[in-house]
């Protein structure tokens, strides 16, 4: 016979996968992401019986707790050493692809969103929450809560993704890249970048990485090849795959750091690079990357970011 305890647990586990979601991309990162959803165990199992609607109930409390959480996010964001950039998640973000257009540059928009806008947006647009329902967890009225979306949603449509790639293509184009970073070929490069290119690197202060965004072609030209002179052992790809919904790879740079790099492709070229190397963002690849000969060169340096 179950219990109360069991049915709690059964009912949690099936929405926990969902919550992890969406607490990821209102946080940003996945390790906060847990820990809200573990906050929200905590509280279920606080709750007395009679709750109508469980996954709405569980949805709330974790809106609410990411909300609490934000204002503290969003000071260590000020003093973040170099670029940030979200927690890197592999693979399809979800079987179902109902939010397979969140991509980093989405995530990078919600940023500069106001935590309620940020709320509102995911919640409404991306997890189809009914606007009743999004009031009522952000304990507003329905008309603000439309206007909330409403603004969000002005500020996050130039992140959506605009041209579609096919998976070969993406492939094809993923690994041509790598290559050319790899050995600094400047012409093959500037046949994949394209004019207006951006590369934004998270190194988080803990290794060595770009404090700026490089913008341009030529500077990223002049980069790749610095690069290559500098490496005396070439960089090793791991795996072609896909990050936050965009064609990437993870790979181990020539000091043996462990990094992740996802690409903007448009139909101009490569429109922009997301490379986090931060080792504070990446413990959670270890149980998924197969490091076999590989992960003896791995390793996280005390190096101060340049």
């Amino acid at each position: 016979m179950e219990t109360t305890d069991d049915r709690r647990t059964t009912e949690f586990e099936a929405e926990r996968r969902r919550l992890t979601r969406l607490a990821y991309r209102m946080m940003g990162s996945l390790t906060e992401a847990e820990d809200v959803v573990q906050d929200a165990w905590l509280r279920w199992v606080g709750v007395e019986d009679g709750i109508a609607s469980p996954p709405a109930y569980l949805t709330r409390i974790v809106t609410r707790l990411c909300l609490d959480r934000r204002r503290s996010a969003r000071a260590r964001r000020e003093t973040y050493v170099g670029p940030w950039l979200p927690d890197p998640l592999m693979g399809s973000v979800e079987p179902d692809e109902t939010v397979a257009d969140v991509t980093v540059m989405l995530m990078l928009a919600l940023e500069r969103l106001s935590p309620l806008e940020r709320a509102a947006f995911l919640l409404h647009d991306v997890f189809d929450v009914p606007l009743t329902e999004v009031a009522i967890t952000l304990d507003r009225e329905p008309a603000a809560v439309r206007q909330l979306a409403v603004r969000a949603r002005k500020h996050v449509q130039a992140a959506r993704p605009r041209y579609n790639i096919e998976p070969e293509d993406a492939d094809r184009i993923t690994r041509a890249f790598f290559a050319a970073a790899r050995d600094g070929d400047v012409a093959a490069l500037s046949v994949l970048l394209a004019g207006n290119v951006e590369i934004h690197t998270d190194g988080g202060g803990k290794v060595h990485a770009f404090r700026n965004v490089i913008q341009g072609v030529e500077r990223a030209l002049r980069l790749f090849a610095g690069q290559r002179r500098k490496d005396a052992v070439p960089p090793t790809l791991l795996r072609v795959v896909t990050i936050d919904g965009l064609p990437g790879y993870v790979s181990l740079d020539g000091g043996g750091v462990l990094q992740t790099t996802a690409l903007d492709i448009r139909e101009d070229g490569i429109a922009a690079i997301y490379i986090v190397k931060n080792p504070d963002k990446l413990s959670h690849l270890a149980a998924e990357v197969d490091f076999l000969a590989a992960s003896r060169r791995y390793h996280q340096p005390d190096r101060p970011s340049e």
